[in-house]
């Protein structure tokens, strides 16, 4: 069994990342009433901090998986799926609220409620984006174990 290569890891992200900020820019830019460019700098700004986060959770997370059940990432079924999805974004709220309060210059409630609508808006395109990922990319045997 093998699991996706370092360098497919890395395209796997940046696809995620460049797609989400696609999506929510301009929505964050229209609710907020901020201008485009401070929305792309606080947004973008979110996109590093969970690009870094990302690649190492997701290993963790298949490595576990592959342990356990002996199965690779685009074998995993859609209730784990889920799991991996809710996973990844709630553990990157603990590192984001902090940065959004200071570049948004807003109180932890604020930061809260726009964290919590980034966290379910990225779950549901996480459960999306990487059962299309897997299923136009899937994990070859022969990929190098990341």
């Amino acid at each position: 069994m093998s699991l996706r290569s370092g360098r497919e890891r890395m395209v796997q992200t940046a696809t995620f990342e460049t797609l989400g900020l696609a999506i929510v820019v301009p929505i964050h830019a229209q609710v907020s009433h901020t201008p485009a460019d401070s929305s792309a700098l606080l947004v973008a700004t979110l996109a590093v901090i969970v690009t870094l986060w990302s690649p190492l959770f997701n290993t963790v997370f298949d490595r576990i998986d592959l342990a356990w059940s002996g199965r690779v990432a685009s074998d995993r079924p859609h209730r784990l799926r889920l799991v991996h999805a809710a996973l990844l974004e709630l553990s990157a709220l603990v590192v984001t609220v902090p940065v959004i309060m200071h570049l948004a210059g807003c109180g932890l409630r604020q930061a809260l409620v726009f964290d919590l609508a980034l966290t379910v808006f990225y779950t549901a395109f996480a459960y999306v984006f990487h059962l299309a990922y897997d299923r136009l990319r899937p994990v070859r045997p022969s990929a190098a174990i990341a």
